[in-house]
């Protein structure tokens, strides 16, 4: 470093604390919010943690230094957050008698007009009718406004009498076993179906962990919104710790294969996330293409996933970019 001009010094300092920050982003994946919650926050910064590395490691190749190997070093050791980040090329394998599955989060069809536009529910039917996923998994769903979704099995479940938002999983193969976790003191929930396809029985989870209640439209850099965020994210991150333990313990009792599909409310980078797709392939990281991202923010935020059985075949993913709720609906085909 006592080679370096005074400004490249300048900039390996800094270069330093990023790459410091991100080695110590790794430890998330194994340290629940409940314990030591920094983890957790930082575990949201990943993404650009990441990027700020790469832009690093491209100064010092520019500037031909031997400085480049902090930050290349760093990115190799996390290269699996890296893979979570952005993949290269679709996976394509198309067979007739694959499953379709799809997740969307519809936000209650637009009930409340949050989009003004008119008719969004029936764009939304029109969009997933377009695509005919044969299992469907729908996020803040709304039972009187199914009218457009035709399938001959449902298992549809409301939060309370008064509160009609619900979670709902649609199939047009035989549902034989469904039920609901029963999220506490939340209008979020997970609730399965036992689905059979020819011979083989598969659990399909619904879920929607508890919110972090971002808004695209809110300044989270003012000292009393950081502040309030990081209060609100604190206790979501904790409340979602508990509502993926009942998750894990629920599966645990079954011996076949299980996929769970839903808005996690958190990133590919976080506890939850790693704890639920223990044993399990995010099909996005398997066939998808890009960054992936399913929340409608400024940056590209994936937080719905489709997280399948270790023996399940994924032949393709695909995130479509249609802005009819404030999350894109995704959908895998798979070989059971």
């Amino acid at each position: 470093m006592k080679n370096l001009a005074l400004f490249d010094k300048f900039i390996f300092i800094l270069n330093s604390l990023f790459a410091t920050l991100l080695l110590l982003s790794y430890l998330n994946y194994y340290i629940s919010p409940l314990t030591i919650s920094f983890f957790a926050f930082i575990s949201l910064l990943i993404p650009v943690l990441i990027a700020v590395n790469i832009l690093f490691s491209v100064y010092w190749l520019i500037r031909l230094k031997k400085q480049i190997f902090l930050s290349i070093f760093v990115l190799a050791i996390g290269y699996q957050y890296v893979a979570k980040f952005y993949t290269f090329k679709e996976k394509e394998v198309l067979l007739t008698d694959d499953v379709k599955i799809m997740s969307y989060n519809v936000r209650m069809f637009n009930l409340y007009k949050w989009i003004k536009e008119k008719n969004v529910d029936e764009k939304i039917y029109d969009f997933i009718n377009s695509k005919e996923p044969d299992i469907l998994c729908i996020q803040e769903f709304h039972p009187s406004l199914k009218e457009g979704l035709k399938y001959p099995y449902e298992y549809i479940k409301v939060s309370n009498k008064n509160n009609r938002l619900g979670h709902a999983i649609f199939s047009k193969f035989k549902i034989i076993n469904s039920g609901s976790l029963n999220f506490s003191n939340t209008g979020n929930n997970a609730i399965f179906a036992d689905i059979v396809k020819n011979n083989d029985t598969v659990r399909v989870y619904n879920i929607h962990l508890e919110s972090l209640s971002l808004d695209p439209k809110d300044d989270y850099f003012t000292q009393e919104n950081s502040e309030k965020f990081r209060t609100r994210v604190q206790k979501a991150f904790k409340i979602q710790v508990n509502q993926v333990s009942l998750i894990m313990l629920h599966q645990e009792k079954i011996t076949y294969k299980s996929i769970i599909c839903g808005d996690f409310n958190n990133t590919a980078f976080s506890y939850v996330y790693h704890q639920l797709r223990k044993g399990k392939n995010d099909a996005f990281e398997v066939a998808g293409k890009g960054f992936g991202g399913t929340f409608d923010y400024k940056l590209p935020v994936r937080i719905d996933y489709i997280l399948t059985d270790s023996r399940i075949k994924v032949n393709n993913f695909k995130t479509y970019d249609v802005r009819f709720s404030d999350h894109f609906p995704i959908m895998a085909r798979l070989d059971f």
